[in-house]
């Protein structure tokens, strides 16, 4: 019975081995560059606690400390950084000629993430300042950055960007795709958006790679800024496939809009539900016609603004 079971697992083996040669873009085995998620997500939230001080940290801060605070993150994160932006720039087309110009590449794209810090810092602030002033629920800026979706996400997806336009592959996505499992916001790290960008409620929003945003952007869930095709598939890499939102425009929940050559104008308003693939002007507010509402069984009229009942 032993030696049966045995044979089993041994031709289950040969056959899991065999599929290993026939699909070897499904393998990793020998990889000695091998990204470390759960390093990158620690990077990540380290990140944020320098860009957001005081709200993320396990310890309590204070003036005397916050100097030693700040640098030894720092040096934590451009030490690991490094590490991981190093192994990352052997999953690009051009490989590295040697660990040493890997090594060396990966300290001159962190060097310069790191200068984008300070940067960073002040658009996320206009993005905490956007989400407190949009939400009239909002008890105070504390709250929007303790518990909002939203700015979690748009903070994630700045920092990704900032590694995604250095030239890091891998590394931004896998931030990303961090923000949207926990949060339902799909927010390609290539999105170009503006400052105090405001994501309402958020859950099922999409914002695709080529996407530009302006200042002042307001969108609500379940909107999708997204391509009007991607048949091509990776003949499309490259190209302009997302739509361009300019300054102070509102999406309202549930909107799709698509294509690559689709502008949205400044201060345009686009209702819940508007499927848009062509250009929209400036100021213009675009909603779908109500639908007759239908009423079946015995209804008090009293609900729909009459007296007495109605029976559909």
């Amino acid at each position: 019975m032993q030696d049966s079971g045995k044979k089993k697992i041994d031709r289950l083996v040969g056959e899991i081995l065999e599929s290993y040669r026939e699909f070897p873009q499904t393998c990793s085995i020998d990889m000695k560059y091998r990204l470390n998620n759960e390093i990158i997500i620690d990077l990540l939230e380290k990140i944020r606690c320098v860009v957001f001080p005081g709200y993320f940290e396990a310890k309590n801060l204070n003036q005397d400390t916050i100097e030693y605070h700040v640098g030894e993150l720092l040096e934590d994160i451009q030490y690991r950084l490094t590490k991981q932006v190093a192994k990352a720039l052997y999953h690009k087309a051009e490989l590295p000629a040697s660990e040493q110009e890997a090594r060396a590449k990966a300290e001159e794209i962190v060097s310069a993430f790191m200068e984008r810090l300070p940067a960073l810092r002040s658009i996320l602030a206009t993005d905490v300042q956007a989400a407190y002033d949009g939400d009239p629920a909002a008890f105070n800026t504390d709250e929007v950055i303790f518990s909002y979706p939203g700015v979690f996400a748009i903070t994630v997806n700045r920092i990704a960007h900032e590694l995604h336009i250095l030239g890091v592959p891998m590394i931004p996505r896998i931030m990303t795709e961090h923000a949207h499992s926990l949060t339902g916001i799909d927010i390609h790290p290539g999105a170009t958006i503006g400052s105090y960008f405001f994501i309402d409620h958020g859950t099922g929003v999409v914002i695709g790679e080529t996407t530009e945003i302006g200042t002042g952007a307001k969108i609500y869930q379940g909107v999708t800024l997204g391509a009007l095709s991607t048949r091509g598939g990776q003949n499309l890499r490259g190209s302009k496939r997302h739509p361009t939102l300019e300054d102070n425009v509102t999406v309202y929940s549930g909107a799709s809009i698509l294509g690559g050559g689709t502008v949205i104008g400044e201060g345009a308003v686009i209702g819940s539900n508007a499927f848009i693939t062509s250009s929209v002007p400036g100021g213009t507010r675009v909603s779908i016609k109500n639908p007759e509402l239908q009423f079946k069984g015995r209804v008090r009229m009293t609900e729909l603004g009459q007296e007495g009942f109605w029976k559909g």
